[in-house]
Parts: C-alpha cells; sequence; structure tokens
C-alpha cells in the first residue's frame, strides 16, 4: 500500500460486484475519515463491459486479462466475486501465489477449496476473508473468528438462505402453494431464474460446510453433509405444523449427541415462540449456543447487492487496517482443521 491509498483489484462485476463498488462510492469518504485509509477499485475483470449497471464506471478500469490485476505490484487486495468453484478458486490462488490479500463471498468456492485456500494464505502470509460467504451482511463469521474464541461450540442453528425463507414465509403467511411462492420469489428477484442449488438445499449444506469448519474444527465436504430440500413442502405439511403450534423453516443445524457431532440441512418444525420462527420473509438468522457466551443470535439480511457488499467492503477495510499497521497476514489460521 502506497501512502494511505488501498488499492483493490475486483474479479466479477455482476450484482455482487456492481453492489461492492456502490457500497465504496457512496461511503468512500466516511471510510477514509474513520480509517485514515483511501480504498479504490483501480481494476475489475469482467466480460460483460457493455451491460447496464446503476453505477457509472470507467471504461479504462475493466480488464479480461486476469494477469493484469495478479501481476500489477500496486493492487494490495484481490475481491474475488465470480461464483461458482473454477476458475474462481484457481483465481484466488494465484492472486494469493503473487502476494494479494483475497476477499471473496463465494461459498461454494470456500466450502469446496477450504484447506487449500486457507493454506495458501498462510504460505504466502497474505490474509483471506469471506464473511459474506455465510450471512450476507451479517457479521457472524468475524464473531466467531475473533470475539467467540474463548468458547467451545455445543450447537449451531441456523436460517441461512433467503430463497428459501421467502418462499415457507408466503406459505404459511398467505397460505400459498410452493409453486406460487416460488414464482413469486422470482418475480421479486428473491430465486434465481434456476433455484435448484437454493431450494434443494445446496446453498445451505455450503454455508453449514463452512461453520462446521469454523465452530467444531471439522471438514465436512457440503456433498457428505445429509440434506433435503424445501421442494416437497406441501401446504398440507404447512397447516399440520400449524395446528402444532409450530412452523415450518429450512434449518441448517450441528449439535452432539452422545458425544458425536451430528448435523444436516432439512426443513424443520419449530415452535411459533421460538427465536428463529419470528425471521421472516428474505431475512437470515444464526443462532448459536456456547460454552461461555452461552446464547447468541445474528440477524439480517443474508443476500442482497448492496448487504453482501457491506460485508464485503468490511473485510477488505480489515485487511486495510492490517496493511496499515504491518500485520497484515495469517499465520495461525483459526478455525483450522486437521
Amino acid at each position: 500500500m502506497k501512502g494511505n491509498l488501498c488499492k483493490i483489484g475486483l474479479l466479477g462485476m455482476g450484482n455482487i460486484g456492481t453492489g461492492s463498488y456502490m457500497v465504496l462510492e457512496k461511503e468512500r469518504e466516511g471510510i477514509k475519515a474513520r480509517t485514515g485509509i483511501d480504498f479504490e477499485f483501480v481494476k475489475i475483470l469482467e466480460k460483460f463491459v457493455d451491460r447496464p449497471r446503476p453505477v457509472k464506471v470507467p471504461l479504462e478500469k475493466f480488464t479480461q486479462n486476469p494477469a493484469d490485476i495478479f501481476e500489477d505490484p500496486e493492487i494490495d487486495v484481490v475481491v474475488e466475486l465470480l461464483g461458482g468453484i473454477h476458475p474462481a478458486v484457481d483465481f484466488m490462488v494465484d492472486a494469493m501465489n503473487h502476494g494479494k490479500h483475497v476477499v471473496t463471498a463465494n461459498k461454494a468456492a470456500v466450502a469446496d477449496s477450504y484447506e487449500l485456500l486457507r493454506d495458501t494464505a498462510e504460505k504466502n502470509r497474505v490474509m483471506f476473508r469471506y464473511e459474506a460467504s455465510v450471512g450476507g451482511a451479517i457479521p457472524c463469521l468475524t464473531a466467531i473468528e475473533n470475539a467467540l474464541l474463548a468458547n467451545r461450540y455445543e450447537e449451531v442453528y441456523g436460517i441461512l438462505n433467503g430463497t428459501t425463507n421467502y418462499i415457507l414465509t408466503k406459505m404459511g403467511d398467505e397460505g400459498l402453494d410452493y409453486e406460487t411462492a416460488l414464482a413469486q420469489a422470482k418475480e421479486k428477484g428473491f430465486a434465481e431464474p434456476n433455484p435448484t442449488a437454493d431450494v434443494e438445499g445446496i446453498d445451505v449444506a455450503n454455508k453449514l460446510s463452512i461453520l462446521l469448519a469454523l465452530c467444531f474444527g471439522v471438514r465436512v465436504r457440503p456433498d457428505d453433509i445429509p440434506r433435503t430440500g424445501i421442494t416437497g413442502v406441501t401446504k398440507a405439511d404447512i397447516e399440520a405444523a400449524r395446528s402444532r403450534g409450530n412452523v415450518i423453516k429450512l434449518i441448517a443445524n450441528a449439535h452432539y449427541e452422545d458425544g458425536r457431532l451430528v448435523y444436516s440441512v432439512k426443513p424443520t418444525e419449530l415452535p411459533a415462540d421460538h427465536m428463529l420462527a419470528a425471521v421472516k420473509n428474505e431475512l437470515n438468522a444464526l443462532w448459536l449456543k456456547t460454552t461461555e457466551a452461552q446464547e447468541l443470535m445474528f440477524y439480517g439480511k443474508g443476500a442482497g447487492p448492496l448487504p453482501t457488499g457491506s460485508a464485503i467492503m468490511g473485510d477488505v477495510i480489515d485487511i486495510g487496517r492490517a496493511i496499515a499497521k504491518q500485520a497484515a497476514y495469517d499465520i495461525v489460521v483459526p478455525g483450522k482443521t486437521e
């Protein structure tokens, strides 16, 4: 970092990349005043340069050659927002091997290549941050890796997908059937045209895989997590749960039974007075039970360009402040698994 300017390379300027850019454009002066550091996206890897966006980006910032970012000695941080596993993982590893700190929101890549990414960061003495990969704007990973390190975890319980939570909310509150609620979620932009990863629980399994590594120190690949999506939930199921004073939520859970850690992603009945039962529509929440802090809940926007961009920029700012103190490296990796 030269002077007080932290230069950022961005991989991908889709919805989340655009949101991250907008967050920095909007808050740049305030961030500079609070931290003493000026942050700037200086180069952007993007195929669709002419795509309409709600923010104006100088054309000279775009490139279609990732080496223009990885090999630029002035770029301090690389933000990966391409999605998917490859080439995203390869690009993040390449960036770290070039001495760049890396921030991502890519839960699929982190869950698939957790050890590789963390070990590459440690090997290159750079920082790797991925707060936005699990809870969007919710700063749950920062708390787990810092403020709660004095604790052991007894249980993790979460609503970690806005699409499915929106659908189940509409089915419960308005009596919609699954297909109608899904169509409404698509119309409002809460569901992708192909919602399989969300409605089949794949997205939540990726997130739970990350939480298992951080909270319990165990490595479980997403495909090895027992998983049931919401496509089989019917109006009759919703009504039956209501008759018992319950609601149905898609829950990621990990806890101990007879000294053995068990985990799953599945539609689960919760008492209507349970804290997570009140989490509606596209909102997310993570409930933790720990030995010392006891019970905590993190709640908020789990997705969306600006909320996710907020978490991404939080990681970037954290790295920028560490660079300024000449302490920007990961030697002992929190949550490292054997």
